[in-house]
């Protein structure tokens, strides 16, 4: 008991030692700290909100429309036996690959509030069903920061191979823990799958524009959460290298590195992206005097780990359930070893220099297509999101003006 008291206080010193270096770096640093939340800001401005909101307002409309109890009904005789998850995790997993870190989080945490899942089912399914977006790892990553599209499907095949790996890793994950219900299997039966969409969404009882309303408001507010935590690990990665602490663990790295066959150029860089992502991969991109196959591993190792910056975000919103995050982490971690394997092994077979010559068309096509959403966003996703506040802002104005009446 002793032990565990003294290891509480050591906790909270920590803690607050930390919380109080930050606060003196603020000060020391104010240039720099506004730079960096002007880095995270834009980012979050111009691609993270307008290129998530559109796929969490639809999330929320087919969970109230009873379209995710249909799907899994279809799914389970798939996802049961592969993932040890009942069909609806088809529906999470499709929707977190679409739209990217941390939808996966939100929707498996959406699926457990309504009983949907066990919560070792709502653990392994918060596991491997984050992931980066396409239009991220094509637009940003492959296009944006290495100037060659053809990189993107090494990249995305890399990362998304990696998460089923992860999936069926996480399948043997609480297997002591779950209940015969979780064992349960149900038959392909359409009719049966229609009868359910037609009860979940009587069981609802909202109105399309009272449903509407909500998701529009529920996935605002996700996404403010979202770019806080993109401003604050922008700020703390800066901080920390203002104050030499990831000069300091950069050495260690290097010896790491240099025990694998790593550049340890690539040390510096690779502690950024552990705390953001966008910030890592521009570094990696841009180390000099490093092979290109070095800097795909390292990119590919954290756009599986997620970065601290997504993974706080993930923390935040599993508050909301009794999920763990725990099994998230370590997910997370075993995604980067996954992804970096594979590119390293993808690179040779996969790669094509020249394939951003070869036109709109053939295997370069989503590389080029998501070069081209990229640009949109970058014109125009600044005044999505500015739309999107305003209404955000005058719907829960009228709420409150109703309440007070």
């Amino acid at each position: 008991m002793k032990e565990a008291h003294f290891a509480s206080l050591v906790k909270t010193g920590f803690l607050a030692g930390a919380a109080i270096v930050l606060a003196c770096a603020l000060m020391l640093f104010p240039k720099e700290a506004l730079d960096a939340s002007t880095r995270g800001l834009e980012m979050w401005w111009h691609v993270v909100f307008p290129s998530l909101l559109p796929f969490f307002i639809v999330s929320e409309l087919l969970i109230g429309f009873g379209v995710v109890s249909f799907i899994g009904v279809l799914l389970e005789p798939l996802m049961r036996p592969l993932f040890s998850v009942p069909g609806i995790g088809g529906f999470v997993w499709a929707m977190g690959l679409a739209s990217g870190n941390p939808a996966g989080a939100k929707l498996a945490v959406r699926m457990r509030q309504q009983k949907k899942v066990t919560r070792i089912e709502g653990e392994r399914l918060a596991a491997f069903t984050n992931s980066s977006n396409p239009l991220f790892i094509f637009g940003a990553i492959a296009v944006g920061f290495f100037h060659d599209a053809a990189l993107g499907m090494v990249l995305a095949i890399a990362h998304y191979g990696g998460n089923v790996l992860v999936g069926l890793s996480m399948r043997f994950y609480g297997v002591s823990e779950t209940d015969e219900r979780s064992r349960s299997k149900k038959g392909l039966q359409l009719t049966d799958a229609f009868l359910l969409l037609h009860e979940e969404r009587l069981k609802d009882g909202r109105t399309l524009g009272k449903l509407l309303g909500d998701a529009v408001r529920s996935s605002i507010q996700t996404l403010l959460l979202i770019g806080g935590f993109i401003i604050l690990f922008s700020v703390l990665n800066q901080m920390l290298s203002l104050l030499g602490v990831l000069s300091l663990v950069a050495f260690a790295v290097q010896q790491l590195f240099s025990l694998v066959g790593l550049p340890p150029e690539l040390a510096k860089p690779f502690l950024a992206g552990l705390f953001e992502i966008t910030i890592g991969a521009e570094q990696i991109s841009s180390t000099d005097g490093v092979s290109i196959w070095f800097q795909l591993i390292v990119v590919s190792f954290i756009l599986g780990f997620g970065g601290f910056s997504v993974q706080a975000q993930v923390a935040s919103i599993l508050t909301e359930s009794d999920l763990r995050f725990r099994p998230f982490f370590f997910a997370r971690f075993l995604h980067g070893v996954f992804a970096a394997l594979l590119a390293a092994l993808l690179f040779q077979p996969l790669y094509k220099p020249n394939a951003h010559e070869t036109g709109s068309f053939g295997a370069n096509a989503p590389a080029l297509f998501g070069e081209r959403i990229w640009e949109w966003l970058a014109a125009y996703g600044g005044m999505i999101t500015l739309c999107a506040l305003l209404y955000f802002i005058f719907a829960n104005a009228r709420v409150l003006l109703r309440e007070t009446d």
